[in-house]
């Protein structure tokens, strides 16, 4: 199991008190990061979330990126 896969199922095991620095590196690891003023936008797949760069990242960021996450990876399993 490499590093980032024991980031994120650490991340997945526990969504609170997430560190900005693990919540954007898990972004960039399945998509990517558009700049914004207070509200950066992460771009996984064909979706789009908006969240605050504070540290650490708000629960409700954390879950509502797993999901965008996991529905990529199922859309990307179906033939």
């Amino acid at each position: 199991m490499t590093r980032r896969d024991k980031r994120e199922q650490r991340i997945r095991e526990n969504p609170t008190n997430v560190a900005l620095s693990d919540f954007e590196a898990l972004i960039n690891r399945h998509g990517y990061i558009e700049a914004g003023a207070k509200h950066q936008k992460a771009v996984i797949g064909g979706h789009i979330m908006t969240y605050k760069r504070e540290n650490p990242v708000k629960a409700v960021y954390v879950r509502q990126l797993l999901a965008f996450i996991d529905l990529v990876q199922k859309e990307d399993q179906e033939p």
